[in-house]
């Protein structure tokens, strides 16, 4: 019989490791796909609804993140400008291995 808790874990970190965005949090890189509104995709005239910022990171990733933990983008980050630096507001579990970080730009 097929494992699909492994088969899911499996497809999780070929994702990440393939299309995952880099990141740091509170000082320590980290992979994860980031979503902004100013980068919200299109379905044809309708749009997605993206409202905040969002980082989504394995759980185990996530696992130190609290609300004021600080994301950044590193150099030749395509996330956001290099030194952009987000607030997490909210941290968001989804029950299936991943956590969304809701972000909120940092303003100096």
């Amino acid at each position: 019989m097929v494992d699909f808790s492994a088969l899911a874990a499996r497809m999780d970190t070929a994702i990440i490791v393939h299309l995952s965005d880099a990141a740091v949090l509170d000082g320590e890189p980290v992979r994860g796909m980031f979503t902004a509104p100013w980068m919200q995709p299109r379905l044809g005239s309708m749009h997605t609804g993206i409202v905040e910022p969002t980082l989504v990171v394995r759980d185990e990733v996530a696992a130190e993140a609290t609300e004021g933990s600080i994301v950044e983008a590193p150099e030749g980050s395509l996330i956001a400008p290099a030194g952009c630096s987000f607030d997490v507001v909210r941290v968001e579990p989804d029950g299936t291995g991943m956590t969304a970080l809701v972000l909120r730009e940092v303003q100096i």
